[in-house]
């Protein structure tokens, strides 16, 4: 019985310090300060669908990213061998690195939309719990006769 006392506690307090996350031109922000991309996660972990946006966004944004990165490096590189070189410009290097560019728009262009949705389902969960912070204090106390822990309402 102690356990699950336990138990639902915890997972109280958890749902007490949930908070809204606002998205402002790509930062996070809860009662506006802004939080880390860590934070963001870790506050999502209460709401597994809106974790599972998040984390697909991001997924979306360093795989764009890296055929951005591949593509500009490889079209650099060919013009510098271009340039230095009597090898005859544009190679297939270029073509194949303005082929990854023109393949990141797709995958970067529904970032936004998974994080946005993500952040939103979490809002909606948040305000549905309807507990805020001044509602309940969970602390844990020590004394001469143990440790405990303290609820109030």
């Amino acid at each position: 019985m102690k356990n699950l006392i336990l138990v639902l506690t915890l997972l109280l307090s958890l749902s007490s310090f949930s908070q809204e996350i606002n998205l402002v031109k790509g930062k996070y922000f809860v009662n506006g300060k802004q939080i880390s991309s860590r934070e963001t996660r870790q506050l999502l972990t209460a709401n597994l669908e809106a974790l599972s946006l998040f984390k697909s966004a991001k997924r979306k944004e360093s795989t764009g990213g890296l055929l951005i990165a591949i593509g500009g490096a490889a079209v650099t590189v060919d013009l510098v061998i271009g340039l230095v070189s009597d090898v005859k410009y544009p190679t297939a290097a270029t073509y194949v690195g303005a082929g990854l560019i023109l393949a990141s728009i797709p995958v970067l262009s529904g970032k936004y939309k998974k994080l946005k949705e993500g952040i939103d389902l979490y809002n909606k969960d948040a305000k549905k719990l309807g507990v805020n912070e001044s509602d309940l204090e969970l602390n844990i106390i020590a004394n001469q006769n143990g440790y405990g822990i303290q609820i109030q309402f």
